[in-house]
């Protein structure tokens, strides 16, 4: 392991030989499911410099959905370096790292060489919907739940109650590692000689920039994979045990804000701590302040993810929401509920690509020249459908189109299913968590769209508010590297810093949507079941 600075050791840096305040600059680098970007942050939370690049995903057969790490890797020193250099300043003036990825993507490597065994199996990837499908209807999880249910009802065991509950999902990182487990022989043969390592793509950028000195992950990331308990903050003996994973290959799991380590010298010319991995939605969760029992946050990203901060309590939940770790930082920890859609993002850039329009800024425009999408619906289920229906075999499709459809009428349509689907996600919540709501707090590419955006908050009755510097996993992610080395004090400060650009009122009641709603709901469900065998 890289040994620890002493002024690290101690908590924070010896501000009185060179306060970082002063002279230097935190990064926050977001390794999302569409790009990976890098932001420099002043003391004021002010963006410096910043570069991105596109994660280009791989498509080998219909439903596979891969990263070639070589290419991340590159990209991921890359948007360091050009943000640095476009801040104008030196590598030696960054007092720290805070790294935010894509969750549940994976890969797994060679213990003693380094060498990835394949590419990063992504999030999105559906090869192991029917290991999915068996294991649910199995009778090992039938004798699972009923046993829970039984044990449950003798002790009110929290944990119990939500094991009886569990269901996989080809989101798990599990599913798609005990895919690789059964099918890739050189996996196989290195776990055999106890010589493979797993990672979600925090760990496997740690080992690089640490040149395999370190080896770990963090609460958040950990609480993603479908492996992990959350009730007992540890893998998961059982789950590990049934899905015959190892537990030899799990990393460690450290604290959200903690010295992980150095970047070793040779790839930046100095030695930055790396000083905070988490998980992308609960780092902007964490970006966005929402510190408080019952603040919300919409992602508009890639795909939709709604989160509500549930305190230190973890929600046995009966439905489409899940338990997650939000942060751990030292005795704290927060925890989370999740409801999540894969396809938002995606859904506009598909579009884009097939040139029904140059720039997705134009999407706005196109939606508000229109009344209504004129019966057009359409259902973003590129990866499936997630809760509150849960169908990995639906199909993306249109329903509705007429010889007077036009572009114009597809791309409100696309527009209107983001919000249709955020108001499904807000109800199951509203459902499931008996937490009152303290605030909403938007962020992600998709919410610079303003038509999407109003029709959501018109959706849900409530007040959205978007911030003026929408890369919250970034900000995440460097508010926990910079609490680390002191370069913020606490989160009182952190709240001072955040910038609102607009909040977003309910214009138009719900019920004026109703109709429509009602249509789309249709659409959904007649989508459903589509592809029986992948």
């Amino acid at each position: 392991m890289s040994e620890m600075p002493t002024d690290l050791q101690q908590g924070r840096p010896e501000q009185s030989a060179r306060d970082p305040r002063r002279a230097g600059f935190v990064l926050g680098v977001d390794v999302g499911s569409s790009v990976i970007r890098c932001h420099v942050y002043d003391s004021e939370a002010q963006i410096r410099g910043s570069c991105t690049q596109k994660v280009e995903n791989i498509y080998p057969q219909v439903g596979w959905v891969e990263i070639d790490p070589d290419v991340l890797w590159l990209q991921f020193v890359t948007v360091i370096k050009e943000a640095v250099k476009g801040a104008g300043i030196q590598m030696n003036q960054i007092v720290g790292l805070g790294i935010s990825t894509q969750r549940a993507t994976f890969i797994t490597w060679n213990k003693k060489t380094g060498n990835h065994f394949h590419n990063f199996i992504s999030w999105q990837d559906l090869r192991a919907v029917e290991l999915v499908k068996s294991w649910n209807s199995s009778l090992l999880m039938k004798l699972l739940h009923s046993s829970c249910r039984v044990l449950y009802f003798l002790t009110r065991s929290k944990r119990l109650f939500a094991a009886s509950l569990f269901h996989f999902t080809t989101q798990h990182t599990s599913m798609r590692l005990a895919w690789i487990l059964q099918n890739l022989t050189e996996v196989q043969k290195a776990v055999e000689e106890e010589n493979c390592c797993f990672g979600t793509v925090d760990t496997w950028l740690l080992h690089k920039l640490t040149k395999g000195s370190a080896y770990a992950t963090d609460f958040s990331n950990a609480s993603t994979t479908g492996l992990f308990d959350p009730y007992e903050m540890c893998w998961s003996g059982l789950l590990t045990s049934v899905l015959s994973i190892p537990l030899s290959i799990l990393p460690p799991v450290k604290d959200t804000s903690h010295y992980f380590g150095s970047v070793d010298e040779e790839i930046f010319g100095v030695p930055i701590p790396i000083v905070a991995l988490v998980a992308d939605q609960q780092s902007a969760m964490f970006g966005e302040c929402c510190f408080q029992t019952g603040d919300v946050k919409l992602t508009m990203g890639t795909g939709t993810f709604l989160d509500i901060n549930t305190g230190n309590n973890l929600q046995h939940i009966d439905g489409g929401f899940y338990p997650l770790i939000g942060w751990k930082i030292g005795q704290e920890v927060v925890c989370l509920a999740e409801g999540n859609a894969g396809d938002a993002g995606t859904a506009i850039k598909w579009a884009q690509e097939l040139d029904l329009f140059t720039d997705a800024a134009e999407t706005e425009k196109m939606a508000k020249s229109l009344e209504d999408s004129e019966g057009v619906y359409f259902v973003p289920s590129f990866s499936g459908l997630q809760a509150p229906l849960n169908d990995p075999c639906a199909c993306a499709s249109f329903m509705g189109l007429k010889a007077s459809t036009s572009k114009y009428h597809l791309v409100r349509a696309i527009l209107e299913s983001i919000a249709f689907r955020s108001k499904q996600l807000y109800e199951m919540m509203q459902k499931e968590i008996h937490i009152p709501i303290t605030k909403i707090r938007a962020d992600g590419g998709v919410c610079k769209n303003d038509f999407v955006m109003q029709m959501t908050s018109d959706l849900i009755n409530q007040n959205i508010d978007r911030p003026v510097h929408i890369d919250m996993s970034c900000f995440g992610a460097a508010s926990l590297a910079g609490l680390a080395v002191g370069f913020w004090t606490d989160k009182e400060e952190l709240k001072k810093l955040r910038q609102s650009e607009v909040v977003f009122k309910p214009q138009k009641k719900c019920q004026e949507y109703e109709m429509n709603m009602e249509n789309w709901v249709k659409a959904v469900k007649r989508s459903m079941n589509w592809y029986n065998k992948m």
